[in-house]
């Protein structure tokens, strides 16, 4: 058996990132940008302002108060969207709008609940002069060009994995397409003679098949297209052909699940290894020793585990990880924190993965199991939060220990 941070560097050394293309914005969410993206030009692009109310040179009322209000002429009416061709004087007004462009002549802008205009209805014409209530020092309220955005900084970063706020700036910057990698195609098989379509009746020895589906959500969570391609039988032949089948997709990636273990029906590694290789096929964790990775037909590929919760942790260390560098992402996301058992937790030695809830609790992270931790305990897993990491040797952890713990989504 080999580490998991072994298994981990000898996956990764096998993959880079894939082709870049560009997507319409609207469908870039999630994905990684293939190349930085720079600004082209200044933002705001224009003076604007920040606020409605009264552009006005700031002079004219520098000793307005409540009790002494300064009345200045209105000579304008600027909404947004339009252009100020207007040059203000001594003693003159421009009503405003927000992001609307600053006239000449004005250097600040008093907001309009500082005024007498403060209660007109929407839609009202500007008045032919305003009392202003308060002073404004210069550039006040103002947004000047090119405070937020100069021309070639850096927005993005190479690798960023685009959110809802960076989708904002890219359209705001009025970029329609963006550089990302190409989506990965996994190709998904499961194996097993008692494994069940979902829709099936149950019948004595058989099982619903929870793995595929499972497994191509983790996918699609990780922005994969996901080829389902079925369950083979506890037979060479049936492996066999449905893996090939996997490799005439010319996926970017196989996992199955199930048939990797030594049993006497366990047909993946043979298979794999007849038109392919196999790096490792054990790995010291818990659980999910029985993992296998190498390549079939050229393509790489990953042998999980049958047992759900094997399968599903054994995703999350190593395929993963695959799946995020050949999107292009720099890193995984993956939280981990400190946390302190409020119960004895005992391990086998390997390095362990164990469900549990984690909670504050008088400004502490607790952990506690959520109950029995066998591999095949899927419901174990839906209550859990976070999985408690035991080092590799570490056979038993008393309360009060200190742990690391990695938080799942959701």
């Amino acid at each position: 058996m080999i580490s998991v941070q072994e298994a981990q560097q000898r996956i990764l050394s096998n993959f880079k990132a894939l082709e870049t293309i560009f997507v319409p914005l609207d469908v870039a969410l999630g994905r990684a940008l293939a190349q930085p993206i720079h600004s082209k030009a200044y933002y705001p692009p224009f003076e604007n302002s920040s606020v409605d109310g009264f552009a006005l040179r700031a002079e004219d009322i520098s000793a307005a108060r409540p009790d002494k209000p300064i009345s200045l002429s209105v000579v304008a009416d600027i909404p947004a969207g339009s252009v100020a061709n207007i040059s203000l004087s001594v003693g003159q007004a421009a009503r405003i709008m927000t992001g609307a462009p600053i006239p000449g002549g004005a250097d600040a802008v008093v907001m309009v609940e500082e005024t007498d205009a403060s209660r007109q209805a929407a839609g009202s014409p500007a008045p032919s002069n305003v009392k202003i209530f308060k002073a404004v020092s210069q550039a006040e309220n103002i947004r000047r060009r090119g405070s937020d955005i100069t021309p070639d900084q850096e927005i993005l970063p190479a690798g960023m994995i685009l959110r809802a706020q960076d989708i904002g700036i890219l359209a705001m910057l009025g970029i329609a397409a963006v550089p990302v990698h190409k989506k990965p195609r996994v190709a998904l098989i499961s194996s097993g003679d008692e494994l069940l379509p979902v829709d099936a009746q149950l019948v004595p020895g058989k099982i619903h098949d929870s793995n595929t589906y499972m497994l191509a959500a983790l996918a699609q969570n990780a922005g994969c297209e996901v080829l389902h391609l079925g369950v083979a039988a506890d037979r060479y032949e049936a492996v066999q052909e449905l893996l090939t089948r996997a490799a005439d997709h010319k996926p970017d990636l196989i996992v199955s699940s199930a048939g990797v273990s030594v049993g006497a029906f366990d047909y993946i590694k043979d298979v794999v290894e007849s038109s392919g290789s196999l790096s490792f096929w054990k790995v010291d964790m818990r659980p999910g020793k029985p993992l296998a990775f190498g390549t079939y037909r050229n393509i790489p590929f990953f042998g999980l585990p049958g047992n759900p919760v094997s399968s599903f942790v054994g995703f999350l260390l190593f395929v993963q990880p695959a799946l995020k560098m050949l999107s292009g992402g720099k890193t995984i996301n993956t939280q981990r924190v400190k946390v302190v058992l409020s119960e004895a937790v005992e391990s086998d030695g390997r390095e362990s993965y164990l469900r549990a809830i984690i909670r504050h609790k008088n400004g502490k992270i607790v952990a506690a199991l959520t109950g029995h931790q066998g591999s095949g305990n899927l419901l174990s897993l839906v209550q859990a939060n976070a999985l408690l990491i035991i080092p590799s040797g570490v056979k038993s952890c008393p309360p009060g220990s200190e742990v690391e713990a990695w938080i799942l989504e959701n």
